[in-house]
């Protein structure tokens, strides 16, 4: 795990949610520029175990959110959702809650380059006035937190527990750092 940035150290000593410390122990992790490819994103498609993450999933410049939280999600046991790369799909994981809290599935909604639609989907992990923090894949081409503008949520999501983490909680952070606005 790379280390966390001063501000997010604190989820180092976090006792849960287990996606967050699955999500966590992949800090750091960097696409590679141009035409080359990190293998250990490449194996996250084999990882999941689904046949179609694996045959679609051969490059890590495709959009890559929705395979980090496959990955994350799988190994700590939870239910993935139909055609996982997607990250708009991310919005039928576990079950809706109004109010986000940590370790919780954020689903986002964004533009791309042509102006469609398009989505990302990371963790919770705390936020500001404007923004959610966010532990995901591809924001930067790598795993760390990026801050997102609450208004383009599209669904706040609970892992579906059978015993609910005693930490998950709303938490509260400075608004330190840009907002990120294209995770593609």
């Amino acid at each position: 795990m790379a280390a966390l940035p001063k501000q997010y150290q604190w989820l180092a000593n976090e006792a849960g949610p287990r996606m967050i410390k699955e999500a966590l122990a992949e800090l750091g992790t960097v696409e590679k520029a141009g035409a080359a490819n990190n293998p250990v994103i490449l194996n996250w498609a084999k990882e999941t175990g689904e046949k179609n993450v694996a045959q679609m999933y051969v490059a890590d410049s495709i959009p890559w959110c929705g395979l980090f939280m496959a990955v994350v999600a799988k190994r700590a046991d939870k239910k993935l959702v139909k055609d996982p790369l997607w990250a708009l799909n991310w919005g039928t994981f576990g079950v809706f809650t109004k109010t986000a809290m940590l370790g919780d599935v954020l689903v986002f909604v964004r533009r791309t380059a042509d102006g469609s639609r398009a989505g990302h989907v990371g963790l919770y992990v705390g936020e500001d006035d404007t923004a959610y923090h966010v532990l995901g894949g591809n924001q930067g081409d790598c795993v760390c937190v990026a801050r997102m503008a609450k208004n383009r949520l599209y669904a706040a999501r609970r892992p579906d527990y059978n015993l609910q983490p005693d930490n998950v909680r709303v938490v509260k952070l400075a608004a330190t750092g840009s907002l990120s606005h294209n995770e593609a």
